[in-house]
């Protein structure tokens, strides 16, 4: 008698809408725009004239899986030090330029993957686009537009009283203008506002005006949970939308974790393949075993093993099965005791205490067996 497998089939990932079709520039190796994939960005918090601090941070943001990375040039002795950081960086290095235009023309000499200005801060800027634009071009260096709510040029403050979604856009696509007008189109654009609802209402209206790439940002967007609410909430409006290109979440935190964050977002919304999840019950009064410690134990444990694997830890019969049995592993649990479901399928059942060290010796060896490098746990 055969036995037939009850696990679920395995759907290719659905996407919520088609992604904006924009013009695509590369950042360093790093395409941009088109049909590349969404990138996640972050910033450096060293003083980058202090070379081995900034790349030794700038390794620990390529560990987390940062893929670009922009670092502050407010002096000259930050200019000076971006040629040795663009060229030990692992990732692409934008330098991030406020007020002095001469820095975006050490920015791009030093071979930097690209250039952040700030039309709102720059003092003279529209007279020095003309040689901005052709050293850019013939260096082959993107540069990105990006406007802030918090330093947006006098004139449009003027117009609108405050930094609303049409000053955001007027400010950005009048910069792409004076480029446009020398012939340069390796942009890329932000307009970042602390409000996601204005933040959103910004990008949507500037992803109808023009093709370029969209860098998406929610500036300011505060303390670690808060900041991560405020920028899941505005990316996951717009990505779902298939608008976006980079993002960066901007956190009064670590920049590693604004990596993290961002990539949990493109996982939640199948735009990267998902790594390790871990699907649990929030608990309630039909549970008959202690989830939330369960839960942590198991998070704990398998924390990076970043490897595509779904993990149900589940607390009752009602929900259980059906969770266990979607997810590549899970457990059931109920009166102190867990069936443990492997691809579908029962393949024990383990007291109460043991239910934890089962799941993660479980998920080690279906890692294994699907060809998964295991780092030590």
């Amino acid at each position: 008698m055969s036995v037939v497998g009850i696990g679920m089939p395995k759907p290719p990932p659905l996407e919520l809408a088609p992604r904006r079709r924009s013009r695509q520039i590369r950042v360093g190796d790093v395409p941009v725009g088109g049909d590349a994939p969404v990138t996640v960005q972050s910033m450096t918090t060293t003083v980058t004239a202090d070379v081995g601090s900034t790349l030794r941070q700038i390794a620990e943001l390529t560990a987390a899986g940062c893929q670009i990375v922009r670092v502050a040039c407010p002096s000259q002795d930050d200019a000076d030090a971006l040629a040795t950081i663009a060229r030990q960086s692992p990732i692409p290095v934008i330098a991030d330029i406020h007020f002095q235009p001469r820095y975006v023309f050490a920015a791009i000499a030093a071979g930097c993957g690209a250039v952040r200005v700030n039309p709102g801060n720059i003092k003279q800027f529209d007279d020095k686009v003309a040689e901005i634009a052709r050293a850019a071009a013939d260096a082959g260096v993107p540069i990105r537009i990006g406007v802030n709510a918090g330093s947006l040029d006098k004139r449009l403050l003027r117009k609108y009283g405050r930094a609303t979604p049409e000053a955001l856009v007027e400010s950005a696509l009048w910069e792409c203008s004076l480029f446009e007008e020398h012939g340069f189109r390796d942009i890329k654009i932000s307009v970042k506002h602390n409000d996601p609802v204005v933040m959103v209402s910004a990008y949507r209206m500037l992803a109808e005006r023009c093709d370029y790439p969209l860098h998406l940002g929610v500036t300011e967007a505060g303390p670690a949970f808060q900041g991560t609410i405020k920028s899941a909430v505005a990316f996951g409006a717009l990505l779902a939308e298939g608008i976006g290109d980079t993002i960066r979440v901007s956190l009064s935190a670590p920049p590693v974790e604004e990596v993290k964050v961002g990539l949990q977002i493109l996982e939640a919304l199948n735009l990267r393949e998902r790594g390790l999840e871990i699907v649990s019950c929030p608990s309630c009064g039909r549970a008959q075993v202690d989830v939330y410690k369960m839960a942590e134990e198991v998070t704990a444990a398998l924390d990076g093993m970043n490897v595509p694997l779904r993990v149900a830890v589940m607390g009752c019969v009602v929900n259980g099965p059906g969770e266990a049995r979607e997810a590549d592993l899970g457990v059931a649990s109920g009166n102190g005791k867990g069936q443990i479901f492997v691809e579908g399928r029962v393949v024990r059942t383990v007291a109460e205490p043991q239910i934890p060290e089962t799941l993660i010796e479980e998920a080690l060896k279906l890692a294994k067996q699907r060809g998964h490098e295991i780092p030590e746990i």
